[in-house]
């Protein structure tokens, strides 16, 4: 029989509970039977449980309360006029599916909405009061303890302001409650809450109201401490009440295994979706694939978890006691040896203090706090405790060159507006990092400059103590901010701007190994699939993927790691894969709305016209950089009048494809907290910014052989198709083929050329007397890109090679397969190119202009114009 059955012949709270108790030693003795006998296995078992008592707080809860509406009324909203159920969240074990045998069930009760009821043959109350009374009604069946027993021992303490807080809670109260007064144990308690009875949608909303206080938005290190604070009073308490052979909360027991799993929950719960599940077994499955834990750790905690609660479930079976503690009797042990399929007391207990012993290590190596000397000198120039003369003179011995001016900015740093608006807790975090920072600077070189470089990032940070907990709690991540920020300014800024990216500085060998092009693609399809359709989620994730792909390079970049040429590829890959995504979402966002554009073919059948993104510049020439801009010109294929989307809500597809451009633009531009994913320069579309945003590809053509000036088509050379409909695609490069391939007398060639070339330098370089502007003064980078440029303008038609490439050194080494250059005019030329953008990415990650002294690539320099003027300067 179902309980629904079983409990129909109930007519009131007393019938109801006898039922329900003799329902329930019926399904405990069914369940432990088929555990004890080896025919459930742990998880099974837990699941029955915790089913059985899901089912008796939900049936007993329905019956109940259609008794007392009957009497009092329904309670109704007073916003909505809609009836009203009480919600009742099923916490810790129970919530998880993970109830042992004699477990408590820890329960809070909610409601929707205030109002009063209606309808009853008494007098109105509140829902409040109404909620309370069914709550209290709730209790006494299932925890009262009668001739019968009872059914669960119900724990309400976990609800808000425990035992002096209302029984029942309003959601608005409660949202309030955790908004104001929630505690950090209890956004612990609430990682395993769910709704097991009474109005399930309305519980959606409630969870959905409290996963902001439980997961906060960026990740929360500051778990760490606070669970190893409660940890550190749960072990006060055990060895107190001398209770080390507790297979709960001793060390080594349940409860350090379920710390383990949730308090990364806790710190990335928020960020990773995926991580807010409630069973612990499969919470540390889930740190496995993410590479968050090691492969033997999580073994070894789960095989000690099945064993530990298989040993507590036999422990409470023997007599539905709620014991955690092994027994000492010799007949108790012989029944604990039996039911867990051991031979001995002692095979068993080595078995038992293995586990542990494996758990406790884990558990010290996960909350272990960090490495620092109890009372250093370091602590004593931090707070102050130090006269100025003893500072200076700890800070010398310590091995900082200008000690004054070490210092100086710390003594800034804690006498300044961020310390002092700190919370107490703000400024202990701060206290303990400080001397553990100085510490690490030290150890390079130039010590006050990184150690001013760091204190900028404190002072981003602080009023976020989370990210203080971060660098404290993980050294690694306190050397590598370090290491990076004596290395490059740039990448000190860019931590300052997006300190949400000093997670990524955790573990040191995906920093420094940026992913590849199907990498980024498969990270980025995940972390969008997690925001949903919510606009302003996805812009988040793509601004934060990118900062923290941009940073993963720009780490490898100033190690060494990568040589200039793949640092450009990896910068222009990340670019391609934000825009195919961008271009996916602005799409969908518009099909919805208006449906798929369409048009007639050549076949006379009805097509998508499709859409293309062409990159040019440093994009199109896979050369971008840390902070280069998007060069862009979006095209599509709606070549034939008319047209029109196949929507509700159609519209013209020039509007369609319009919209799109602009909604590109948006997502890639709009400045929100995370910044902006980049610039967008879409002013080499056809007649520039008077031209329409989105072109058809027809008209692009037309103005390409008609309208376009030598420096469009010296443009096109670096032009190709980042995103779009393949078949369009191909259209495109006939097309540009087409034009590149136009034959040009080369004396106005040279002429147009030189002539935009002295336009660009006149306008655009900015070294002074004495100095070389990298990329503007004669010789320079700019000199070479008009040098490869005018070459395929002049030969491509004769020479279709020139046209299959876009960059600038695989476009010399084809001049050179093709005769048109010389190897050895085209190896200076691309020597210099490299030793070029090396430096303009050196000076770049050092927050300097790219401007030298003259004599530092002079014979260079001197190469490039040389070559400039036998092609250029020289009419044929």
């Amino acid at each position: 029989q179902s309980l629904g059955q079983w409990l129909a012949s109930a007519n009131d709270d007393h019938s109801l509970g006898v039922f329900l108790r003799q329902f329930r030693r019926r399904e405990m003795v069914r369940i432990a039977w088929r555990d004890i006998a080896g025919w459930a296995d742990l998880n099974e078992t837990l699941r029955d449980l915790s089913a059985l008592a899901c089912a008796c707080v939900a049936v007993s809860l329905a019956m109940l309360h259609q008794w007392q509406s009957d009497e009092l009324g329904m309670p109704m909203g007073e916003q909505s006029g809609k009836p009203q159920s009480l919600v009742v969240l099923g916490m810790g074990k129970l919530g998880a599916g993970e109830l042992n045998y004699s477990s408590d069930i820890d329960l809070i009760f909610a409601y929707p909405e205030e109002g009063q009821t209606q309808g009853g043959r008494r007098y109105e109350q509140s829902n409040s009061e109404y909620f309370i009374r069914l709550g209290r009604r709730l209790i006494n069946v299932i925890h009262q303890q009668t001739a019968e027993g009872y059914v669960f021992r119900v724990d309400m303490r976990l609800r808000p302001f425990g035992d002096v807080g209302p029984l029942a809670v309003g959601f608005d109260a409660m949202e309030n409650y955790y908004q104001s007064h929630g505690r950090e144990w209890e956004r612990y308690a609430m990682v395993k809450a769910a709704v097991i009875a009474g109005d399930h949608e309305a519980g959606a909303e409630l969870m959905a109201i409290l996963r902001p206080f439980v997961y906060r938005r960026y990740l929360d290190y500051g778990a760490f401490e606070s669970l190893r604070e409660m940890k550190a009073m749960i072990a006060t308490e055990v060895k107190r009440k001398g209770m080390e052979n507790n297979v709960k909360l001793g060390p080594g027991g349940i409860r350090e295994v379920e710390f383990i799993g949730q308090v990364y929950q806790l710190i990335r719960g928020g960020r990773d979706k995926s991580l807010q599940i409630r069973p612990i077994q499969q919470v540390l499955a889930l740190l496995l694939e993410k590479e968050l834990l090691p492969a033997f750790v999580v073994d070894s905690l789960q095989s000690a978890y099945v064993f530990l609660r298989q040993a507590e479930n036999r422990l409470q079976a023997m007599a539905d006691q709620q014991t955690h503690t092994l027994p000492g009797t010799e007949l108790e042990r012989q029944r604990l040896v039996v039911a867990m399929g051991s031979d001995s007391w002692q095979n068993f207990e080595a078995q038992l203090r293995e586990h542990m012993s494996k758990v406790h290590d884990a558990f010290e190596q996960v909350f272990a706090a960090p490495q620092r000397e109890q009372g250093s000198d370091y602590d004593a120039v931090w707070n102050g405790s130090a006269s100025d003369e003893q500072a200076i003179a700890v800070l010398q011995n310590k091995g900082y060159p200008q000690a004054d001016e070490a210092l100086r900015l710390l003594q800034g740093l804690r006498e300044g507006s961020t310390f002092r608006r700190l919370s107490s807790h703000g400024r202990e975090r701060m206290d303990r990092l400080m001397p553990l920072l100085l510490g690490v600077v030290v150890t390079l070189g130039h010590s006050e400059k990184v150690l001013a470089r760091v204190i900028d990032l404190i002072e981003a940070i602080a009023r976020r103590t989370t990210y203080l907990a971060l660098l404290v709690e993980n050294p690694m991540a306190l050397s590598q901010v370090v290491k990076l920020f004596d290395a490059s300014p740039w990448i000190a800024k860019h931590l300052a701007r997006y300190p949400v990216l000093l997670d990524e500085l955790l573990d040191a060998r995906r920093l420094y190994a940026p992913p590849d092009r199907a990498g980024l693609e498969t990270e980025l399809k995940q972390l969008l699939a997690q925001a949903g359709d919510d606009l302003e989620q996805q812009m988040d994730v793509l601004r934060h993927f990118k900062q923290a792909n941009v940073l993963r390079v720009a780490a490898a970049d100033v190690m060494g790691v990568f040589p200039l040429m793949i640092v450009s590829d990896h910068l222009t890959e990340i670019a391609e894969v934000v825009m195919q995504q961008v271009v996916n979402i602005a799409y969908q966002h518009l099909q919805a709305k208006h449906g798929h554009p369409q048009c007639l073919g050549d076949d006379s059948h009805m097509h998508e016209p499709g859409f293309l993104v062409i990159a040019y510049g440093k994009m199109g020439g896979f050369e971008l950089g840390y902070s280069s801009d998007l060069d862009v010109v979006f095209l599509q294929g709606n070549y034939k009048c008319g047209g029109h989307t196949n929507g509700e809500s159609a519209t013209d597809n020039m509007v369609f494809f319009a919209r799109m451009g602009q909604r590109i633009i948006h997502i890639m531009t709009a400045l929100t907290p995370s910044g902006i994913l980049y610039e967008i320069d879409s002013r080499l579309r056809p007649n520039g910014d008077a031209g329409m945003l989105v072109s058809d590809l027809n008209a692009f053509a037309i103005y390409q052989e008609n309208d376009a000036w030598t420096w469009e088509h010296q443009a096109l050379v670096r032009a190709r198709v980042v995103v779009g409909d393949a078949k369009l695609a191909k259209r495109f490069d006939v097309i540009r083929a087409k034009v590149l391939e136009h034959k040009r007398h080369p004396q106005p060639l040279q002429a147009d050329v030189c002539e935009m070339r002295l336009k660009m330098r006149e306008a655009l370089s900015r070294a002074e007397a004495g100095m070389f502007d990298l990329k503007q003064d004669p010789g320079g980078i700019a000199d070479i890109e008009f040098i490869v440029q005018y070459a395929v303008l002049r030969w491509a038609p004769q020479h279709p090679a020139l046209m299959v490439w876009t960059d600038n050194i695989r476009l010399l080494e084809a001049l050179v397969k093709e005769g048109l250059l010389s190897g050895r005019d085209a190896q200076l030329l691309a020597d210099a190119y490299r030793c070029y953008r090396a430096a303009v990415h050196r000076l770049g990650l050092q927050e300097m202009k790219a401007i030298v002294p003259e004599q530092k690539f002079a014979d260079l320099r001197s190469s490039v114009t040389r070559i400039w003027q036998d092609l250029l300067e020289t009419v044929e």
